[in-house]
């Protein structure tokens, strides 16, 4: 893609993109049309460029998880207000829909989300090696593989947690992927699958995938149920074992082992970190976005706003200038409102905001009046 273009926003296609986490928060219904946007900045006349963030290592001290129709790049964006230096990672996205599909519909993203990585859903290793360079060209700084679904839709295609059934053809994908690209390449798997859950088989799983260099390893410390569990039920039934995690750490002291699933508060992370290299925040980050308010100073030495002392209300009228970009493009104020709706949790008039968004940011017509009179609803002038 060019170089010193404004990136094209868009929502992607729900049956063309697949990822391991979201139901429908609040009720709102699933985004069905695709819609192609320029990112106007505060200054209309700069004009951004991609630029693959290879000048130093990604710090994955902190990381949002990749997760179904919510963390898409209106999302992304709205998050990095929030923390400059979390490590975002895009939707899922298979093979198929990068190769054979509009590249751009799924891989268009504004600099200002960097650190960011993308995952892919795929077991062809032709084909992921194909897609890992597209991640290069496109500029991301990560491409990360998917082997932690377990949606009954991407089993069928031997895409996500059912590899970890294969770990010889998983290898096979990693090794066909750093062959193709210079960025870093990772891997999100579960602890283990249906009968193959022991600590020993997953241990064994990584050491087979390290033999390939990979160093970077995101686990879900949950074992995924390939059958009879659907995909929420998976991240809610399963048990935790945490120690799993732990004692990867332990034995294989040089990976980089991230721990991610049911984790909930900043008390939680900094004790986890005591035991892993980073944490990966999934529905928390989304349902209560404030979380990443603490994150720059908690884990990367860096002053920010913590959510006692946040203007959320000037967070939220930051994004003005972007909204009416999209706006004047073609969106809709829901493409990008819904991913406020839990901001405010806990303060009082919260309800009122999340209700006003969403029973009028879905109409055509709907501008920032809309996020203002919610914002009024909230006591705020």
């Amino acid at each position: 893609p060019p170089r010193s273009t404004l990136f094209p926003y868009t929502t992607l296609f729900r049956s063309a993109v697949v990822s391991s986490a979201g139901e429908d928060l609040f009720g709102l219904s699933q985004l069905t049309s695709t819609m192609t946007q320029e990112y106007a900045p505060a200054q209309p006349e700069q004009i951004l460029t991609s630029t693959a963030n290879d000048s130093k290592p990604v710090n994955r001290r902190f990381s949002t998880a990749p997760m179904m129709d919510w963390s898409d790049s209106n999302c992304r964006y709205f998050w990095r207000q929030l923390t400059k230096h979390a490590v975002l990672y895009s939707e899922m996205v298979t093979t198929g829909a990068l190769i054979h599909g509009n590249r751009e519909r799924f891989l268009a993203y504004d600099d200002v989300e960097h650190p960011l990585a993308l995952q892919l859903g795929g077991s062809n290793p032709a084909d992921l090696a194909q897609c890992a360079r597209f991640a290069q060209d496109w500029g991301y700084d990560e491409v990360n593989l998917n082997v932690g679904c377990p949606s009954d839709r991407v089993q069928n295609n031997m895409i996500g947690a059912c590899l970890m059934g294969h770990g010889d053809l998983v290898a096979d994908c990693i090794k066909s992927m750093q062959d193709a690209t210079d960025i870093d390449v990772t891997i999100k798997h579960r602890i283990g699958i249906d009968d193959l859950d022991t600590y020993e088989h997953m241990r064994d799983f990584v050491g087979k995938i390290a033999t390939t260099g990979c160093k970077t390893f995101i686990v879900h410390a949950r074992k995924a149920i390939l059958q009879g569990l659907s995909p929420k039920e998976n991240r809610e039934v399963p048990p935790l074992k945490y120690d799993f995690v732990y004692r990867l750490k332990q034995e294989f002291p040089d990976l980089e082992i991230i721990i991610n699933g049911g984790i909930t508060n900043h008390d939680q992370i900094t004790e986890m970190l005591t035991h892993v290299d980073g944490v990966m925040l999934g529905r928390e980050a989304y349902h209560n976005p404030a979380v990443l308010l603490d994150v720059d100073a908690r884990y990367y030495n860096e002053g920010s706003i913590s959510e006692e002392d946040a203007d959320k209300a000037a967070l939220i009228r930051s994004l003005y200038p972007y909204i009416e970009a999209q706006l004047s493009k073609g969106a809709t104020l829901h493409h990008i409102s819904r991913h406020t709706l839990g901001l405010f949790n806990g303060q009082p008039g919260a309800r009122m905001y999340r209700r006003h968004l969403s029973e009028n940011a879905h109409r055509k017509d709907a501008g920032i009046e809309v996020m203002e009179q919610a914002l009024a609803l909230m006591g705020y002038n």
